[in-house]
């Protein structure tokens, strides 16, 4: 297997795009990612493309031969590939690019992301995103993806020791980053009043805790490391990419306070890294609520059980803090167009350890990405080193 880096990244602005298309989107990404890789269209090997549910959110199937067409592929034949793994679409295809170049079957492939999610209402968007939970057992029983964290956020209340106001310093904290990111889309400060006072969604999340509807793309281009330096002086190497599964449901889980997918892959990774977590200088966790942040930081292993809620409110998890998490706003305050997602993770990670984070900059020379699909039956981490 051959050592793998990431030479270009590209990521539109994230948020309500009512004037720019599905197909505008993952094209001005990929854009970015080529120029900034120095690489030109006739010389990709491959595309994967992580989205969760164009056929809905825009009646669009067979999204890898679209974007290969307009993305201007086609005319080489250039294989695309769509990925699907609910939320966790974005970091699959990354993983799918990552092995796809390791394996030595391709040298430039670029894995990319997109989620157009704001052309339906939000009652469509929001059966729509519960289908990536079990529908039979959840969905028909009406439980949405806030009902069904919510389940999570009082189980893991009654068990361990986290406050209200501690769980809304996750909210703070993350619009904090996502005020000095210029692509996302929330770039307002906020307040742990601003949380508790705002609208109860499902006891005890409320509007703050949860992450917004978003319409974005990113991208990412990878190649062998041996050649990275051919396109660029400052490649970034994939140090680990790992996987994992759980079932689908929330009722047929060990401990619903516990993501075990979380907890494997995020084993699987630092193995295969040979690190530590004292060696991971930050972090991208998959905060879709903010209870899934603080079982994230726990189930990857940054503290124990129960831990997480009180390291946030002291700062811990903050720019400046002893392991940064979400410097990009994570899901929260950057947004969650659910396909992309998992790329602008690698976006976000890569332009850190370039140190072309700009106001949201942190000291990193390793940081780590998990993306996780529904309410953790698929989990992706990656790794990555400067």
């Amino acid at each position: 297997m051959r050592d793998v880096a990431v030479i270009g990244v590209g990521c539109t602005e994230f948020g309500e795009h009512w004037g720019t298309s599905f197909r505008d989107l993952f094209v001005n990404a990929g854009a970015l990612a080529l120029e900034d890789a120095g690489v030109t269209g006739e010389k990709i090997d491959a595309l994967y493309v992580g989205n969760m549910s164009a056929g809905r959110f825009v009646e669009q199937e067979h999204i890898g031969a679209l974007i290969a067409d307009y993305a201007g592929l086609a005319s080489n034949n250039v294989p695309s590939t769509r990925v699907e793994a609910a939320c966790a679409s974005g970091g699959l295809a990354f993983r799918q690019a990552v092995i796809a170049v390791a394996s030595g079957m391709e040298d430039i492939v670029v894995a990319a992301g997109v989620e157009k999610m704001t052309d339906v209402g939000t009652g469509a968007s929001v059966d729509m995103l519960a289908s990536a939970a079990d529908r039979e057992w959840e969905g028909f029983a009406g439980a949405t993806f806030p009902g069904l964290y919510a389940m999570i956020a009082n189980d893991y209340m009654h068990r361990y020791p986290l406050t209200r106001e501690q769980l809304a310093q996750v909210a703070v904290k993350n619009h904090e980053n996502g005020a000095r990111n210029p692509i996302a889309q929330f770039q307002n400060r906020i307040t742990v009043d601003t949380v508790l006072n705002s609208s109860l969604v499902a006891d005890p999340l409320r509007l703050f805790d949860c992450s917004p509807i978003t319409d974005g793309a990113a991208a990412v281009v990878v190649v062998p490391l041996e050649r990275a330096r051919e396109f660029t002086d400052s490649p970034v190497r994939v140090l680990a990419s790992a996987q994992a599964s759980d079932t689908i449901s929330l009722h047929d889980r060990r401990d619903i306070s516990t993501l075990d997918a979380t907890v494997a892959a995020g084993r699987r990774a630092f193995a295969q890294a040979g690190l530590t977590h004292k060696e991971i200088d930050m972090v991208e966790v998959h905060d879709c609520f903010t209870i899934a942040e603080i079982c994230a930081i726990e189930d990857l292993g940054f503290c124990k059980k129960g831990e997480a809620g009180r390291l946030t409110a002291d700062g811990a998890t903050a720019l400046n803090g002893e392991i940064p998490v979400n410097t990009s706003g994570g899901l929260k305050a950057c947004g969650h167009p659910v396909g992309a997602t998992g790329i602008k993770q690698i976006y976000e990670i890569v332009s850190q350890l370039r140190g072309e984070a700009g106001g949201r900059q942190v000291d990193a020379e390793i940081g780590m990405a998990h993306n996780v699909g529904g309410t953790g039956a698929t989990v992706v981490v990656h790794i990555l080193g400067a």
